[in-house]
Parts: C-alpha cells; sequence; structure tokens
C-alpha cells in the first residue's frame, strides 16, 4: 500500500497543477473566442473536439485495455520485454499516422459530421481550425502510448505532469494572440493568421506535451527501436482484444456525434458545443484528481494480482478502490453543484450567462460518482483481458446517450438543449454501472458489492445537507446578483468559501455517522501534505 499511496501523492500532485495550469489555458482562450455562446468559440470546440475525443477513446479504451495488461506480462520475458514493446511501439505509431493522414483529408467532411447545425461561414472556420488540430491525434497518441507504459513499469509522475508544460504552451500562445488580435467571436472577423495562431497553439502544445515523456523513458530500462517483424508477437491475439474496445470506440463516437449534432443547433446565443466543453472541463476537476490519481496505480496493482491468480486480493482492492475513491468523489460532487454558479461566472463575462452554464455542469454532476465507480470496475475487467463484457454494457450506454441526445433535440427548448444533453450522459453513466457491476459479479464471484454501497450510501447522506448549506452560503452572498458572480476573481474566491463550509459539514457528519472510511481519507490527506 506504500507504493500505491506515493504514486497517488505524485499523480495528485500533478493533477492538481495541471488542471490549475489547464483551468487557466481555457479561461484565456474563453476570452480570446469572445466568449461561451459565440459562434467562433461554438467552431473552435468543434475542431479542437475532433482529435480530443479520438484521444480520450484511445487513452481508457484501447491502451488501458490492451497496452497495460500485455506490458505488465511482458515484464516476465527474458528481456524484460524490450522486443515485445518496440514492436507494440512501432505498430501504434504506424497506425497512429494512417489515423491521422485519413483525418485530415476528410476533415470537411468531419466537421459536416459534427455540425450540421453551423451556418456555411461557421462551418468554414470550423473546417480551417480541424487543419490545425487534427494532427494532435498523431501526438496524443503518442502521449498516451508513452505515458501508458511508463504506468505499467511504475513510473508515474511524467505521464501526469507533462500536460502542465502543454498548458504553459497554450497559456502564452492563447494569451499572445489576444495581445495582437483581442477577442474575436464573430466568425467573419477571422482571417489565416489569427487561424493559424489559435489552431496552431493548440497543436504545439499537444505536441511538446508528447515529446516531455520521451526525457523520462530511460527510467523504464528498455532500450526500443522500430521493429516491424510483428508476426509472432501475439497479434491475433491483441486484436481480439483490441477489436472489441475498437468496436467500443465506435460506439462511443456514434454517440457522441449525435451530441454534438445535436447541440450544434445552439450555434450563437446559448449553451452548445463550447459551453459543454468548459462544463465537462470542470466536472474533470474532481474527475482526474480523486478517481484517476487514487484508481491509476490501484489499476497497475490489480493487474499484477490479476495476471498471478491471486483473485481474493483483486476483489479486495476493487472494495477498497471505491471506498477510498468515494469518500473524496461524493463530496466533490456535492460541493461543486453548490458552487455551480460561482464557478461557472469563470467562463463567461456576464453573470446572467453563469446560471445556464451551471445547469449544464450540475446535469454533468448526477454522472460523476457513478462514473467514478465505473472506473475501477470497467478496468477490472480488462486486468482479465476481457474487452467483449464491456462493449456489451457499452452498447446499452451508447444507446442512451445517443437515444436521450435525440430526443432532447426533439422536444428540448434550446435554452436547456445543453443540460437535458448532459442529463442524458449521467443517466447513461448509471445504467451502465449497474450492467458492469452485475457482469462483473457474474465473471469473478462477489464483490462485496454491500460493503461499498454502504459506504457511498454514507458519503451521500452526509454530503446533500453539505451541498445544502453551501447554497445557502451562495444566496446570503447576494445569489447570482451578489459578489460571488462580480467578477473571475471574486468568483474564485466565492467557489472556495463555498467549499470549505461545505467540507466542514460533510467532515462533521460523517464523525456523527462513525464511518470507517473517514479516518483512511484524513490519514490519506496527512500524507499528501506531508509529502
Amino acid at each position: 500500500m506504500t507504493g500505491i499511496g506515493r504514486a497517488s501523492v505524485l499523480i495528485g500532485a500533478g493533477t492538481v497543477v495541471s488542471r490549475l495550469s489547464g483551468f487557466v489555458r481555457q479561461w484565456i482562450m474563453v476570452i480570446a473566442l469572445g466568449g461561451t455562446l459565440t459562434a467562433a468559440g461554438n467552431a473552435f470546440a468543434v475542431a479542437n473536439g475532433l482529435p480530443n475525443a479520438i484521444y480520450a477513446i484511445v487513452s481508457t479504451g484501447l491502451l488501458a485495455a490492451v497496452v497495460v495488461p500485455q506490458i505488465v506480462q511482458a515484464a516476465a520475458h527474458e528481456d524484460g520485454g524490450t522486443a515485445f514493446i518496440s514492436k507494440l511501439f512501432t505498430l501504434g505509431t504506424v497506425a497512429l499516422l494512417v489515423v491521422t493522414a485519413i483525418a485530415m483529408v476528410c476533415a470537411p467532411l468531419l466537421v459536416q459530421l459534427y455540425a450540421q447545425g453551423f451556418s456555411a461561414e461557421q462551418r468554414a472556420l470550423a473546417t480551417a481550425f480541424a487543419y490545425w488540430c487534427l494532427p494532435q491525434i498523431l501526438f496524443y497518441g503518442l502521449y498516451a502510448l508513452v505515458g501508458e507504459a511508463l504506468n505499467a513499469r511504475n513510473i508515474y509522475g511524467p505521464f501526469t505532469w507533462a500536460p502542465i508544460v502543454n498548458n504553459i504552451v497554450s497559456i502564452a500562445g492563447f494569451g499572445l494572440f489576444l495581445l495582437l488580435f483581442g477577442p474575436l467571436g464573430d466568425v467573419v472577423a477571422w482571417t489565416p493568421t489569427t487561424i493559424a495562431l489559435m489552431g496552431g497553439t493548440a497543436t504545439v502544445g499537444i505536441i511538446v506535451q508528447a515529446l516531455v515523456l520521451f526525457l523520462f523513458w530511460p527510467k523504464t530500462g528498455l532500450r526500443i527501436r522500430p521493429d516491424f517483424r510483428w508476426r509472432g508477437m501475439g497479434l491475433n491475439r491483441i486484436g481480439r482484444l483490441a477489436g472489441w474496445t475498437f468496436l467500443m470506440v465506435l460506439l462511443a463516437q456514434l454517440a457522441g456525434i449525435v451530441q454534438s449534432r445535436v447541440l450544434s443547433e445552439a450555434a450563437k446565443g446559448h449553451a452548445g458545443v463550447f459551453a459543454g466543453q468548459n462544463a465537462w472541463l470542470l466536472y474533470m476537476i474532481p474527475y482526474s484528481l480523486i478517481v484517476l490519481s487514487i484508481g491509476t496505480p490501484y489499476f497497475t496493482r490489480l493487474s499484477e494480482h490479476a495476471a498471478a491468480g491471486r483473485h481474493e486480493e483483486v476483489r479486495a482492492d476493487i472494495g477498497r478502490s471505491i471506498r477510498t475513491v468515494g469518500v473524496f468523489i461524493v463530496f466533490a460532487t456535492f460541493a461543486l453543484a453548490a458552487a455551480s454558479i460561482p464557478t461557472s461566472r469563470l467562463f463567461t463575462d456576464d453573470a446572467r450567462t453563469a446560471p445556464v452554464l451551471a445547469l449544464v455542469l450540475v446535469a454533468y454532476l448526477i454522472g460523476l460518482v457513478p462514473n467514478a465507480v465505473q472506473f475501477t470496475i470497467q478496468r477490472t475487467f480488462y486486468m482479465y483481458n476481457d474487452t467483449r463484457t464491456p462493449f456489451l454494457f457499452t452498447i446499452v450506454q451508447a444507446g442512451i446517450v445517443a437515444l436521450t441526445a435525440w430526443l432532447s433535440g426533439l422536444f428540448i427548448p434550446i435554452e436547456y438543449l445543453a443540460a437535458s444533453v448532459a442529463l442524458g450522459q449521467s443517466l447513461a453513466a448509471i445504467v451502465q454501472l449497474v450492467l458492469a457491476t452485475w457482469l462483473l459479479r457474474r465473471k469473478i464471484g462477489h464483490l462485496g458489492t454491500r460493503s461499498w454501497m454502504l459506504g457511498l450510501t454514507r458519503f451521500v447522506i452526509a454530503g446533500v445537507p453539505a451541498a445544502a448549506v453551501g447554497w445557502v452560503v451562495f444566496l446570503l452572498s447576494g445569489g447570482v446578483g451578489g459578489w460571488m458572480t462580480a467578477g473571475t476573481g471574486l468568483a474564485i474566491v466565492g467557489s472556495c468559501v463555498i467549499g470549505v463550509v461545505a467540507l466542514v459539514v460533510y467532515v462533521a457528519l460523517l464523525a456523527l455517522l462513525r464511518a470507517p472510511e473517514l479516518r483512511s481519507a484524513l490519514d490519506t490527506v496527512r500524507r499528501v501534505v506531508r509529502r
């Protein structure tokens, strides 16, 4: 457990700095694009979202499902896995180059596919941005491939800290854009120079982020070289594993396309694609800080237990991981919901639009706890080299996401469209978790579900009053027209005040409920502070 604690601290510290710097990056970018509800903002959001979507799926799907377990197992080879990893990296790089080239050729079609509601001028701007952004696919993939390999060798820090360099590059680039051209929210105001600086900045940041990881590769002790002799490396087996994951990619992309097409109808003046991305950024702060920093080291440990056939230890670690993550993630969910309006104010220059963005955020937050638990459940399937079962419950999840988005486009007023789409995604996460847990129990036996469900219930019982008190603090500050939404700095202060008040109430109630997880959580915090 010492190794997991040390890795969690390292990943958590990196995630804090990464998310804070990423927040500044996004804030400056929003200003440069004229705000969250502008036509230019939505155009850039669609273009920059194309490589982001592919990376998100690759990093949490294909690599997590195939690469990490294979590298862990290859470590037992006589050469420490050098030959196998060389072949795997060569194959992965070739595949990334092919995918990137195809995406570049199909850029106009991709924009049309994702943004049917855009005007001709807005589609043209999004396409121009896409040509600059789509090369990110290659470097996102290399970053994920090398980073997951480092994680599999118990080298956790670089994968988490490298995005900070990306954020610094992007902050400098977007800041230069503002200095030279000021905010540009109107699509007709953009020129080839401004497009190149905005799109190029986003892509250069990803390139630097990927290259930084290669500096840490010597720590693995592996000498990787290009190796195109793929025969004999078990491609049939890897193909079977990756095949199901590829189908999961396809399902997720189809659901994402439906969401994007629906949200593109809110092309200007309403919460659309850009607003959804900003709300998702806020959502991902607790997810990344808590779930990934604690869950990633557990995943490597679980992979080792599964490979050795220690199934009881796998079950024990599943429950431990969920309860440890849960005590933090439940608080984060309710605290962020209570502070949703001040935090949303950071992405708009008009306090009156903050509640619109806050509604989208709260709709996403409903799925935060289920997604946190799902992180452990789904990766347990991957540990046993089972990617077929995750595909089955992903069919249900993607179907619900697509269906709810489509129904939202038909029946929900445009001012509530983004919130309705986000709510559909949360509903899908809940259903997916229930189905995945049931299927995992059938696969490996009892999971101690009652134990960690009781723990989560205690956390929710403490979280609801904590959020209520935090909301009262916001109302006493003047609400939407009060000091917490008067400006960016005050919004940050207000969010912190609400968070601190909610935390005091949450900890007090957990102590009153005699939650055994509270002591463990406090010990974790103390270790983090000391380290």
